[in-house]
């Protein structure tokens, strides 16, 4: 699994996380779920980088396989 996404019960309760932030795997879902794009979710997050968001959907595809809308998936 990629490094980019961790996991830790110090930060957010253990939700996993895009690494060396505060922000979580089901925002950025989230966000795209509503539309945003992968570089809508740089923008809004300038602190991501394109690979943070990717990761956090490959790590979404490997824990909940089949629950992640077409759309979502295909920005990868």
């Amino acid at each position: 699994m990629s490094e980019r996404i961790v996991r830790d019960p110090r930060i957010l309760l253990g939700k996993p996380v895009v690494a060396g932030t505060r922000i979580p795997v089901y925002v950025i879902l989230n966000l795209l779920r509503h539309g945003y794009d992968v570089e809508g979710v740089v923008m809004a997050y300038p602190d991501l980088t394109v690979e943070d968001v990717r990761a956090a959907i490959r790590y979404a595809e490997h824990q909940l396989p089949g629950v992640l809308p077409q759309a979502v998936a295909e920005a990868v």
